[in-house]
């Protein structure tokens, strides 16, 4: 009995891995090639559900029909005016040909070993055949669209470019494309997603923004000590202009004041011209004799004609 159930037991773990190695299950992400010794049988798999193969001799090989990331490594690379900068990718990819895929390639490892070496040199040669400008710009400003690039500061100088970052990704992704076309995958997309300078070049072009920052400071500085000039020498204008306009007017009023005081005058005396006599004679007595003052003077003047008590 022993022996009876030991051989139940053989034959059912036969029977257990003979319809594991029978069946298969894809889902609605995968797509299967089967191998027989390693070389590919039937036609690419890819409705999902249960499936069958023959055990023990066929292999179910699963790739993702998603798409892929590729993310590129940081690489130092010069642009064709000479600028060593950081130049850091990414990409997205997919699988279009199973079993070319698998054929040329294997496995998804091996695909993005591949996609390393043709991705990282058509995104150096594309670096190298272009300015540093077109990489870090995608469009020209609105001034240098409309041609009006007189308009732009001095201090803020717009060079035009003819390609762009947008353009140079899609050139690198065309480049890569003809080269992975017999992979049996393809490129969907491909993006600059950092670029900087190199630690040395980066420190000359920040000692270069600051250099031309206090460039711009210092003729901001003297424009506003012209402009403070010109405001003052303006404030001078003006005062002088209403201290002299002022100065007419005052002189105006007293000479309208002189002339009525004369006018009061004259018809004062031409009321009574002794009394009117008597009075200024009086005020210049005033101011003429005052403490000690001596006056020599004859007793026939007209000066003295008020002082003489016998008249």
């Amino acid at each position: 009995m022993k022996q009876l159930g030991a051989l139940i037991l053989v034959l059912a773990a036969i029977a257990v891995l003979v319809i594991g190695g029978t069946f298969y299950i894809v889902d609605e992400t995968q797509q299967v090639i089967v191998t027989q010794f390693g070389k590919p049988v039937g036609p690419v798999v890819n409705t999902p559900g249960l499936h069958m193969k023959i055990p023990f001799v066929q292999k179910a090989n699963y790739f993702d029909k998603r798409f892929l990331a590729w993310d590129g490594s940081p690489n130092q690379i010069p642009t064709k005016d000479k600028r060593f900068i950081w130049v850091d990718t990414y990409a997205r990819w997919h699988i279009t040909d199973p079993l070319l895929f698998f054929q040329r390639l294997r496995d998804e490892r091996g695909a993005q070993s591949r996609l390393d070496d043709i991705l990282d040199g058509e995104t150096r040669n594309t670096v190298a055949k272009h300015k540093l400008i077109e990489l870090v710009r995608s469009t020209n400003p609105p001034d240098l669209v409309t041609g009006a690039s007189d308009q732009i500061e001095e201090d803020k100088p717009m060079q035009p470019i003819s390609v762009g970052r947008a353009k140079l990704a899609e050139e690198v992704k065309e480049a890569a494309q003809k080269r992975v076309a017999d992979l049996g995958i393809e490129i969907l997309d491909f993006k600059f997603k950092r670029i900087n300078y190199v630690e040395a070049v980066r420190q000359e072009v920040y000692a270069r923004m600051i250099s031309e920052r206090k460039r711009i400071a210092e003729r901001y500085r003297s424009e506003g000590a012209g402009e403070a000039a010109r405001i003052a020498g303006e404030k001078e204008r003006m005062l002088k202009t209403i201290r002299s306009e002022a100065y007419l007017k005052s002189q105006t009023i007293k000479g309208r004041a002189d002339k009525e005081a004369a006018d009061i005058y004259a018809s004062a005396y031409n009321k009574d011209p002794d009394f009117y006599g008597f009075l200024k004679s009086l005020e210049a007595y005033a101011q003429v004799i005052r403490g000690n003052t001596s006056l020599v003077m004859s007793t026939e003047g007209e000066f003295f004609r008020y002082l003489d008590r016998t008249r």
